[in-house]
């Protein structure tokens, strides 16, 4: 008689924990899960390969690839599709013109290296999706146009009219100065001992209006205004080497210039001790006022003599002259009519409208 079991009825259930088991189960799982394929739906060239579509192999060269994309592009080109070729059985009107849209992509996909290079790591490594996607969407929406390019137009857009704004200032202000009797008179008698004006009288076909002689008379005289009076300030004649491109291009010539200046401003003036000149001091003065180049030089030659002969290059002067000023600022807007209507409609019925805001 047998004995019995050591396990009693349980020992029958035990074979699921043996090794085999487990490894039959994994393998059965790891089988039942999806595949990683590199043709994913929606990039590149879909569940085709971009390679196979063109009929070359993956070590195909630019030329080649150029090549094998005309000849599918003249078979299945819409205009050049004609029904019953022998060539194209079996194609209708929309395979064809589907079948050309997808030859197009497998050629844009191949002919650059940097997206043929994606398209080969993702054949290589079909399992990583996530990173697929991201290259294949980030150099489809990324621009299409050198941000350098982007960069150089936007210059010279602001170049065009900047110097187009600034060459309407100066006519603008020439304009203005023909109207002046002052400006008018002296051009007037510059012309006439050049002899611009003096005129021999005309006869017969040649013979002008008086209308065209006239305007040109005018011509003359803003010929001269803009030859011998020297405009500045914002109202200064164009000159291409201060529009924004011509500046970045010059950039290093100014910054070594300044750099040339300031060392020698140091050597002159802080090391040597030499007196400043007119040009320094009136430097001295437009920073000290904190005026820019141009706001400066357009005021006129007495404001700037009084500057000098107020020593305003001194720090201790300018603060003095600075006080004067913002004395002479209040006491004006005191008398100012305008500020005293304001300040009796401030008594009038500026509290009256608070007090009725505030009940």
């Amino acid at each position: 008689m047998a004995a019995p079991s050591e396990c009693g009825g349980g020992c029958g259930l035990a074979w699921y924990r043996r090794p085999v088991f487990r490894l039959t189960m994994l393998l059965f799982a790891v089988s039942s899960l999806p595949t990683a394929t590199a043709l994913i739906e929606g990039l590149y060239c879909g569940t085709e390969i971009c390679y196979d579509v063109l009929g070359v192999t993956r070590d195909a060269v630019k030329a080649d690839i150029a090549r094998a994309y005309r000849q599918l592009a003249r078979r299945y080109h819409p205009d050049r599709f004609r029904a019953g070729d022998p060539g194209l059985a079996g194609e209708t009107q929309e395979s064809a013109h589907a079948r050309f849209l997808l030859i197009a992509t497998a050629y844009e996909t191949l002919k650059d290296e940097e997206t043929r290079k994606d398209y080969d790591y993702m054949l290589d490594n079909p399992e990583e999706y996530y990173q697929h996607y991201y290259a294949y969407y980030s150099r489809r929406l990324a621009p299409k146009v050198d941000v350098r390019v982007v960069i150089l137009v936007t210059i010279c857009a602001i170049s065009i009219f900047q110097y187009y704004s600034w060459h309407s200032s100066y006519n603008e202000a020439i304009n203005y100065l023909v109207t002046l009797p002052k400006y008018r008179i002296q051009a007037t008698e510059i012309a006439k001992q050049q002899g611009l004006l003096n005129r021999p009288k005309e006869k017969g076909k040649n013979r002008r209006s008086k209308e065209e002689i006239r305007e040109q008379g005018e011509e003359v005289i803003r010929d001269i205004i803009k030859t011998k009076i020297d405009i500045k300030g914002g109202y200064q004649k164009p000159n291409l080497s201060d529009i924004l491109l011509c500046q970045i291009v010059l950039f290093p010539y100014f910054l070594a210039k300044y750099v040339a200046w300031y060392v020698s401003w140091l050597y002159k003036f802080t090391i040597c001790r030499e007196e400043y000149g007119e040009l320094e001091k009136l430097y001295i003065i437009r920073r000290n006022m904190k005026m820019s180049e141009s706001q400066f030089d357009s005021l006129d030659d007495p404001t700037r003599e009084s500057f000098l002969n107020r020593r305003l290059w001194i720090r201790e002067n300018y603060e003095v002259y600075k006080l004067e000023q913002e004395e002479e600022m209040k006491i004006k807007m005191a008398n100012d009519p305008r500020m005293k209507r304001y300040r009796r409609w401030m008594r009038n019925e500026g509290p009256g409208r608070l007090t009725f805001m505030d009940d």
